[in-house]
């Protein structure tokens, strides 16, 4: 059989308010255990919710970024499931009228570009968090969580491999960050997801039973766990079994999925809408203002750095993935305009910098004017390319500009043609044998004597001086 497989991602993203959806409990991250409760997040007799504006805010500028339908009146309802870490028995969503629908995202995928359909958009309220003790069947509830706002993002059943499930991901983790609404922090848990799989018979238009997949914490646990359960699902099928609707969880350390309960369906869960709330009501204006406020979003400025940097497509989608890296290029480019030259340092040096010292961009101790000032000075024949490299570890050691380093250190090329003519006559004189076999054809052996000028000059020649000058007096 030729198969298929059908995969659409339940996205879950923590909206960075600084107060709960109902309540005005604080959201931040790391509190002792219930410090941030009140009586409406624990659901106590009596109390009522009171929605906050901001929720609203964010949710509609996610929207408009996936070019959603807007519904000008939606409803909250009641996701009715008895866990420990609900207080109230219920969580509140929405159902049958949710703020957005019918949107979508165009995701690149080994340079094609596929459009993946977003079904709905909906605002929710987080759940509190469980904490199992190893040495006693004892677990502890921490509340702190309940009531922290998300929006869920529900794909078509558009994807059709892990590796555009995982760039539809981080296109949307992008898209969120650029807005301001989510830190996108898929350790702290504000970024997460779940996924639905199945498979069907290529060209089949019928879906076939699905499994959900859940503890997906990463970019590469998703396209790991995606990759095995498409895999499972094909041995079952090609040898006559049936696929169980149910609910899967993802091993890490196993590198595979096991079962963890049957699938709910909706009514399930008892949906009705929520008495407490009112119809929330949008109004063209509130919409308008905030279309007109969104941010250049990672798609159009991508396209952008093509067309106004000529940048290649994949330096462009990486120094845009992230909006303050794309920042750092602008205002680096701004100082030292060879866009090409900043993109391969930044995709290189910069990163490779960063990423040894579990740093963001905004923590970076070389600042975009210190950069570009670094490849000044490479312009300008002050520093060799080889040196530069020198510089830039020291700059990302100690936050120094490059000039002062290079006056410290004493690291300015030489550029004095008489004192270098006598290195190279000092090589040549040095080296009979390969004088002889480079005057007999083997001209590839310039590089073993411009190598060895570098060497002796401690990497501080011009290398395009000493290639004229070892040609010239090997030539001669």
């Amino acid at each position: 059989m030729n198969l298929e497989p059908v995969i659409g991602l339940e996205v879950h993203a923590q909206l960075k308010t600084n107060t709960k959806i109902f309540c005005a409990c604080s959201t931040s991250f790391g509190a002792p255990p219930n410090t941030h409760t009140c009586p409406v997040c624990l659901g106590m007799p009596g109390v009522l919710p009171v929605l906050n504006k901001k929720v609203v805010e964010y949710t509609l500028r996610m929207a408009l970024a996936t070019n959603c339908r807007i519904s000008r009146e939606s409803r909250f309802a009641r996701k009715n499931y008895f866990y420990p870490d609900l207080p109230k028995g219920y969580q509140i969503s929405q159902y049958e009228l949710p703020i957005a629908e019918h949107g979508f995202v165009d995701v690149d995928v080994n340079g094609s570009c596929h459009r993946i359909g977003i079904t709905r958009i909906h605002m929710e309220e987080d759940a509190g968090k469980l904490g199992h003790d190893p040495h006693r069947p004892v677990s502890m509830v921490d509340f702190n969580r309940t009531g922290v706002p998300l929006i869920e993002i529900v794909s078509e059943p558009d994807i059709r491999s892990p590796e555009e499930a995982g760039a539809y991901l981080r296109q949307l983790r992008s898209i969120v960050r650029y807005l301001a609404i989510c830190d996108g922090n898929l350790e702290e848990g504000s970024f997460r997801c779940d996924a639905n799989v199945s498979i069907r018979p290529r060209g089949s238009q019928t879906l076939g039973t699905r499994t959900e997949l859940k503890n997906l914490n990463s970019f590469k646990h998703v396209e790991k766990s995606l990759q095995y359960e498409i895999g499972r699902q094909q041995e079952v099928l090609l040898e006559g079994g049936q696929i169980i609707q149910e609910t899967r969880l993802w091993d890490p350390d196993k590198n595979k999925t096991t079962s963890m309960r049957g699938k709910e369906e909706a009514h399930d869960y008892r949906y009705f809408p929520d008495p407490d709330l009112l119809p929330l009501v949008i109004d063209d204006d509130w919409i308008q203002r905030i279309k007109e406020s969104l941010p250049e979003l990672p798609d159009g400025k991508k396209k952008r750095f093509i067309a106004q940097y000529g940048l290649p497509s994949y330096d462009a989608e990486l120094l845009t993935s992230d909006r303050e890296l794309a920042e750092y290029f602008e205002n680096c480019v701004g100082i030292y305009s060879h866009p090409k030259q900043v993109s391969n340092w930044m995709m290189g040096a910069l990163l490779g910098l960063l990423n040894n010292l579990g740093k963001g961009i905004d923590e970076s101790p070389v600042s975009p004017e210190n950069l570009a000032r670094l490849l000044e000075l490479i312009e300008e024949g002050v520093i060799s390319g080889k040196i530069a490299k020198t510089v830039f570890d020291e700059m990302g050691q100690t936050g120094q500009p490059a000039d002062q380093i290079v006056k410290e250190k004493g690291l300015v090329q030489i550029t004095d043609t008489e004192a270098l003519e006598k290195v190279v006559s000092n090589i040549i004189s040095a080296h009979p044998k390969e004088v002889d076999a480079y005057k007999k054809g083997k001209t590839k052996l310039l590089g073993f004597f411009v190598g060895r000028v570098m060497k002796d000059t401690k990497g501080k020649a011009n290398p395009k001086l000493v290639n004229e000058i070892m040609k010239r007096q090997l030539d001669a």
